[in-house]
């Protein structure tokens, strides 16, 4: 999801190509090579399509058409299908297009239901309309003539239909209308990939990039009591802060167009009912219910994984508090274990960050000086064009402490699979300290109290995107942290930590989810001078229906180097800067002891 203001590559996603030649021929069409510039060399043309929102209503897809000089029936190419981040529209995706018409593909940049120009509400990339609605556009790339000239769908374009029936490749195979295509896109135009494949098997492969798993995670995550994936049974605390600027964003992109239907624009703007009601209740009484958890979870990817079945390219940002790398993970580990061909890069930047400028530049796209690029320019050519070339490691992660100067090839490090690191355990001792296995334990109960409400504790600025995106602080009293030792070396953690505790307060067990005791948890560094910053200021919420019971937390994952001299600090606070918390102010007591763990996954040894 995106906002206009400055966009991160995982919002905006255009993809640079290098000047150079059309692969070899595809299966079902001849495609002769030929030779691109550096100078752009294709025609593009805006095109409309109808499609039917969510409540059945009828609307218009408004979508840009690039077609390469000197493709057509004799040198035909493959297609790429793409669609904007949240709140933006076809027009974000001109320079990732423009590049692509360069190396020969032809391709077609639309806008999003309920974005830019096209109509209907916005439903969340849902395979139906949203992936429905994608299927119309693969219809189109190949060779029906179901385009129009108008929003109202009353002139028919049937030029370019011809030259969408002679220039696209097609696969041969038995599904009427098959072009050879791939999807690129990220945050919101990297869901409706998944979307899109669900419901069209003529879709090849895919490159989600900065995408959600389950948006019920996403917006409200409970990060114990994870049932598959990052699915829980009920529901975690609200994201406060990205929940109300998402919201305001789509509304805003509702109102900023003229041509759409008005009664789009009231009662629930740009939205379905049900948004605005679980937005509403979120705020007021700190919890999302389990009809709005259902919905938003039926509708994203977790929910039919078992229809995802093409290659596929996960890229998911390190720096990303809206869609953190766990969600990636749960992809990832859903399709390899449905044997789908699926590799992972877990790339700088996120939604929360600028990514490095020798991994991926939205306006400035560049395969030759940038890995990410090069890595999604490499698969494309290989699942699309059929070149030999590899199509990169199964799963790379970004090592922010290597320092490049450029392309950020040499930080990245790979391995056959996501599990990468070996696990080190630290104890809780005292009321402030972690032990290290053959450190004994000394005896405390560290103990604070939660604030109602789960009140936020600072303000402030508005990150990379315009949006807020607050520090973490705990106020006195409302917190407890515990400290490791400083570190005799440096300590590379990949992966997820993982928290059991056990904890008593004086709620009892299996109360209302709005009364319920709702912890945050937290992995800081802390440097030789004092100085603390959460990793990625990444949050784990948990609501904790029984806490007479253990509890698990599965951290976001980090990919972290803690340098000589620091400590590592794990926090567990009763309140959240950037979530809405528990209703009710509460003692919370953790003791000490073997059984009270933290569990990091380390790279090397510790």
């Amino acid at each position: 999801m995106r906002r206009r203001s400055r966009r991160t590559a995982a919002l905006g996603l255009a993809l640079g190509v290098a000047a150079g030649t059309v692969g070899p021929a595809l299966a079902g069409g001849a495609l002769t090579p030929i030779a691109f510039g550096d100078t752009p060399n294709h025609s593009v043309s805006t095109r409309h399509f109808e499609a039917t929102g969510e409540d059945g209503a009828p609307c218009d897809v408004v979508a840009d058409v690039y077609v390469p000089a000197g493709v057509d029936s004799a040198h035909r190419a493959p297609a790429i299908l793409t669609t904007n981040g949240f709140g933006g529209s076809k027009n974000d995706l001109k320079p990732m297009a423009e590049m692509f018409t360069r190396r020969g593909y032809v391709v077609l940049a639309y806008s999003g239901l309920g974005f830019g120009g096209s109509g209907c509400r916005i439903s969340f990339d849902t395979p139906d309309p949203d992936g429905r609605a994608a299927a119309h556009l693969v219809d189109y790339l190949g060779g029906k003539a179901n385009a129009y000239l108008d929003a109202a769908h009353t002139q028919r374009a049937p030029a370019l239909d011809v030259v969408m029936r002679d220039a696209v490749a097609h696969d041969g195979r038995a599904h009427p209308n098959d072009p050879r295509v791939g999807m690129v896109g990220g945050s919101y135009g990297g869901q409706v990939q998944f979307a899109a494949a669900a419901m069209d098997p003529r879709i090849d492969t895919i490159t989600p990039m900065a995408t959600w798993n389950d948006l019920s995670y996403s917006l409200a995550p409970n990060n114990t009591g994870q049932t598959v994936g990052v699915s829980t049974r009920g529901t975690g605390a609200p994201k406060t802060n990205w929940d109300a600027s998402l919201v305001f964003a789509g509304v805003a992109s509702g109102f900023a167009h003229g041509d759409v239907d008005p009664t789009r624009l009231t009662g629930c703007p740009n939205y379905p009912t049900q948004i605005c009601t679980a937005v509403t209740q979120a705020v007021t009484t700190g919890v999302v219910t389990p009809d709005v958890v259902a919905r938003l979870r039926a509708g994203s990817v977790a929910s039919y994984l078992d229809r995802i079945r093409i290659p596929t390219l996960l890229l998911q940002g390190q720096s990303d508090t809206l869609f953190n790398l766990n969600e990636a993970v749960a992809t990832y580990r859903g399709l390899t274990s449905r044997g789908v061909d699926t590799h992972m890069i877990w790339m700088s930047g996120g939604h929360s960050a600028l990514p490095e400028t020798g991994d991926y530049v939205e306006n400035a796209p560049d395969p030759a000086t940038q890995y990410v690029t090069r890595r999604i320019v490499a698969w494309m050519d290989h699942h699309l064009r059929g070149t030999t070339a590899s199509p990169g490691p199964r799963f790379s992660y970004f090592r922010n402490w290597i320092r490049v100067d450029g392309d950020t090839e040499p930080a990245y490090a790979y391995a056959d699979s996501a599990d990468v690191g070996s696990a080190l355990t630290y104890r809780l001792s005292s009321t402030d300290r972690l032990a290290t296995q053959g450190v004994r334990t000394r005896p405390g109960t560290a103990r604070f109290v939660t604030p109602p409400w789960g009140l936020p504790t600072t303000h402030d600025h508005p990150d990379s995107l315009g949006l807020i995106s607050v520090p973490e602080r705990d106020v006195p009293g409302t917190a407890a942290m515990w400290d490791s030792a400083a570190l005799a070396q440096p300590l590379d953690v990949v992966g997820s930590p993982r928290v059991a505790v056990r904890v008593s307060t004086t709620v009892p067990a299996n109360m209302p989810a709005e009364r319920q005791l709702v912890l945050f948890l937290r992995i800081v560094d802390v440097d030789a001078v004092g100085n603390a910053t959460t990793v990625g200021n990444l949050v784990a919420p948990a609501r904790i229906a029984d806490p007479s019971r253990p509890v698990t937390v599965t951290m976001p994952a980090i990919v972290h180097r803690f340098e000589t001299g620091h400590r590592l600090r794990l926090v567990i606070s009763g309140g959240s800067t950037n979530y809405r918390g528990g209703q009710d102010s509460l003692p919370v007591a953790i003791p000490a002891g073997d059984g009270q763990t933290v569990t990091v996954p380390v790279i090397g040894g510790a």
